[in-house]
């Protein structure tokens, strides 16, 4: 233990003392160049990614856009929904069928026409044509059916509108 002691109290320990100081000095010093250049390429670095501007502002401008889109996306959706609603009101089902009503007449000037929205309602043309007159007769359709009697023809057009599933179809 007294050798370690009269060590310490020679000048060689405090030469190796003063050169280990000496390189921790010169190693702060160069870490603190290396930091002020890291400082400055940050700098540099936040200036061409804000535009020589604040970056903060700049995420906060997006992030307010981005906002503003999410409520218009939503808006949009809603609008989509409303008009899907709509359309399902819509005539998208049609049927037609054409005949001869009467002996007489050369070829098939009559005819019957349905048409449905998507819950199979709406209404069912026919026309009849005669040589002295022509005339049309409208019957509601709910469901597919009509409270009023319905002729083969006007029941034919029915079901082709029914199974067309919007796609209209000539026979």
């Amino acid at each position: 233990m007294q050798e370690i002691i009269d060590f310490l109290r020679t000048d060689t320990f405090l030469i190796i003392l003063v050169c280990i100081v000496i390189l921790l000095a010169i190693g702060f010093f160069v870490s603190l160049v290396r930091l002020a250049k890291i400082k400055s390429n940050y700098k540099k670095f936040l200036n061409k990614l804000g535009n020589g501007e604040n970056i903060k502002e700049d995420l906060e401008n997006y992030m307010y856009r981005v906002e503003r889109v999410e409520k218009q996306n939503a808006e949009i959706l809603l609008n989509i929904k409303n008009v899907q609603n709509d359309l399902s009101k819509c005539i998208q089902k049609v049927g037609i069928v054409r005949y001869n009503a009467f002996k007489d007449t050369g070829s098939d000037l009559s005819f019957t026409l349905a048409l449905l929205d998507d819950n199979n309602d709406g209404v069912v043309l026919n026309g009849i044509y005669s040589r002295e007159m022509s005339n049309i007769y409208a019957k509601p359709v709910k469901n597919g059916k009509s409270t009023y009697t319905l002729s083969e023809e006007e029941k034919q057009a029915i079901e082709q509108a029914i199974s067309s599933n919007g796609v209209y179809k000539t026979q």
